[in-house]
């Protein structure tokens, strides 16, 4: 059976996010204020398996190989 999984990944708080500020001035500019402006990645992933497989193997593909731990945050969602 085929399982979808969500894998939302953020840059950490203490990172000076230079995309998100960018969007952020670019909002500020066209008078769209906004607090605060975070950009990060989403990806769909497709796992083959039993339902507990597919997400321990979505997990251990989002924290060995989707994102960088010194930077970045993860979080896996089934779909």
């Amino acid at each position: 059976m085929k399982h979808k999984f969500g894998v939302k990944i953020m840059p950490r708080e203490v990172i000076l996010d230079t995309q998100g500020r960018a969007v952020e001035q670019t909002l500020k500019l066209n008078h769209l204020d906004v607090e605060m402006c975070r950009v990060g990645k989403y990806v769909e992933l497709e796992i083959e398996g039993t339902a507990d497989d597919a997400r321990l193997k979505a997990e251990m593909i989002a924290k060995k190989v989707l994102h960088n731990p010194l930077i970045e945050t993860y979080e896996v969602k089934g779909l």
